[in-house]
């Protein structure tokens, strides 16, 4: 733990009770006092405050915008030039064999774009805009500001108390709006399935924000344990188990995060990495999807089970990419890639749970409804 970072609420992390855990090179905690089928629930049922300042803050700026917004096309295979000022959208790197070299947010701020990039990728991530976007655009990891995620359907009620116009914001608005004294950079948005904001705050203000977040009867300390659980109840992709540099946006299921313009007919047709495998798929389908699935009984089926089509078989289907417990849905859920063939909901297959096949079906996702405020 010596060798880890720690992020600007390490110390009032420590206060609350928190268990920490090494993660994606930071001292992060996993969960608070009240464990993390509590946490899950609670932020469900009211609002919880997630510490994500171990993510990626990256400004893009060159003289023109339009030039920095072009150039970011040539990495990511979204429509960033039709992105409207204020707005912010879901995207990933390609590589040139069509694999997600990581996944990210990007927002059009007016005269510069704002990215946020996982923690575990995040030097790479610079490294990949510094060569692919410079010399025509600056590439600025910001040091000196934290993230917070406020998530839940009492989220808004929750911050707007502190500024009224962020009820007014909707799924994906981004603002700058001053909260508890500070200038805070608003995004209507989360990795939860919830409702809620990302909050960057800089950081000599982070922890009181915090603090006057939670201070609210409402807001609950919320760890890594819940977020994950939270997020795969809402079908959302962890990158490194659900996608990574070899998994094509069209098998993770994620060509909605692809807009006309950039498809095959659009008017930015292509021009990004691994455009050539990506469109192709596009078309005529991969030969293998990212699928739910709900495991009978009470056993989860962890990442790296693996799936038959029968109890008996030899030759595998597929595998779970991540698994676990849903606490909103009171049973085991699990995410993994089959074969095209055994894709359809409802599909008996068997996955190999210590020794045993034990059944599960392929399932519709997300497993909890979206709370987002469209």
């Amino acid at each position: 733990m010596s060798d880890l970072k720690r992020t600007p609420l390490y110390d009032l992390h420590v206060a609350l009770g928190a268990k920490m855990v090494p993660f994606a090179g930071y001292e992060m905690p996993v969960q608070y006092k009240a464990g993390v089928m509590k946490e899950h629930l609670h932020c469900r049922a009211a609002a919880g405050l997630f510490d994500v300042s171990h993510m990626g803050q990256v400004i893009l700026r060159a003289d023109n915008p339009e030039v920095a917004k072009a150039a970011l096309e040539r990495l990511i295979p979204q429509d960033v030039l039709g992105l409207g000022e204020g707005r912010q959208r879901y995207g990933f790197f390609t590589n040139d064999a069509g694999g997600i070299e990581d996944d990210l947010m990007f927002a059009n701020r007016g005269d510069h774009l704002f990215v946020v990039v996982n923690a575990a990728c995040k030097d790479a991530d610079v490294a990949r805009m510094r060569a692919g976007l410079e010399p025509d655009v600056t590439v600025k990891l910001l040091e000196n500001r934290a993230l917070l995620a406020l998530q839940g359907p009492k989220a808004e009620a929750v911050l707007a108390e502190h500024h009224p116009s962020v009820a007014e914001m909707r799924f994906m608005d981004v603002a700058t709006v001053p909260i508890a004294g500070a200038e805070c950079w608003v995004s209507r948005s989360g990795y939860t399935g919830e409702d809620g904001y990302e909050i960057s705050v800089p950081l000599a203000a982070a922890q009181e924000l915090a603090q006057a977040l939670l201070a609210h009867e409402d807001v609950e300390a919320i760890g890594l344990g819940a977020r994950d659980s939270l997020r795969l109840e809402a079908g959302l992709c962890l990158y490194g188990h659900d996608i990574d540099d070899t998994t094509s946006p069209v098998e993770g299921g994620l060509t909605w995060g692809i807009q006309k313009a950039r498809r095959s007919g659009g008017d930015r047709e292509g021009g990004f990495p691994g455009d050539d495998r990506i469109l192709s798929e596009m078309q005529k389908g991969a030969d293998r999807k990212r699928v739910g699935l709900l495991p009978e009984g009470r056993a989860p089926m962890r990442e790296g089970t693996v799936l038959f089509a029968v109890a008996d078989a030899e030759t595998p289907v597929g595998t779970v990419t991540s698994g676990g417990f849903g606490p909103t849905v009171g049973a085991p859920v699990a995410m993994g890639y089959v074969d095209a063939a055994h894709a359809e909901i409802g599909t008996n297959l068997f996955g190999e749970v210590r020794g045993k096949r034990l059944p599960v079906s392929v399932a519709k996702l997300p497993f909890v409804a979206a709370g987002f405020k469209r």
